[in-house]
């Protein structure tokens, strides 16, 4: 089975999440596309974190009608700050008959020599990149490791988001509809 793994603080999971994991399901060879809720981003501020489990709550409903797509909790229990090397040799661990790759915007490449053993990271899984405003994906395209992929861009982003709500903002067909009603169910970012 072949499995990409799309990390993310998914704080909240929006539309853009979503079309790129549909991509990835519809039109890669990837089998299933797991959300690997990332508790704390090494590389970002936790100040205005949802609490994991509202996290995993969002991604939960927002993928709820798609067999292909699963919410995974596995970073929780595993410890933090939550590297990838180490997620997924947990993974290749308890998964052995899956091949695993990781799912990354192209945002994401100029900062993969600040990860935590980079290198190794290269060796042990497949890297599937799709573009981001204003990154250039193609170039890596002769390295076996990274497949380049030319899903829709889509300029929206999990900040964006939190900012408008906070603002009062009405941005209801950025999420999907029971990622909504929970936000607003619960008064999250405002």
């Amino acid at each position: 089975m072949q499995v990409g793994l799309f990390f993310g603080s998914f704080n909240p999971i929006h539309i853009g999440h979503l079309a790129i994991a549909n991509y990835m399901v519809s039109f890669t060879d990837l089998d299933e596309v797991w959300f690997v809720i990332s508790p704390l981003n090494p590389f970002k501020k936790k100040a205005k974190l949802l609490a994991e489990y509202h996290r995993f709550e969002l991604v939960s409903r927002a993928i709820e009608q798609d067999d292909r797509l699963n919410a995974s909790n596995i970073e929780f229990n595993l410890p933090k700050p939550s590297f990838t090397i180490d997620t997924i040799a947990y993974l290749k661990e308890k998964h052995p008959n899956v091949d695993f790759t990781l799912i990354m915007g192209a945002d994401q490449l100029p900062s993969l020599h600040k990860w935590k053993n980079p290198d190794q990271l290269i060796k042990e899984v497949n890297f599937m990149v799709y573009p981001r405003p204003g990154f250039d994906h193609h170039p890596l395209s002769d390295q076996a490791e990274f497949t380049c992929v030319d899903a829709p861009l889509l300029e929206i982003s999990a900040s964006f988001i939190r900012k408008a709500i906070a603002n009062g903002k009405d941005v209801r067909h950025f999420l999907h509809a029971k990622v909504w009603e929970y936000v607003e169910e619960m008064n999250f970012y405002k």
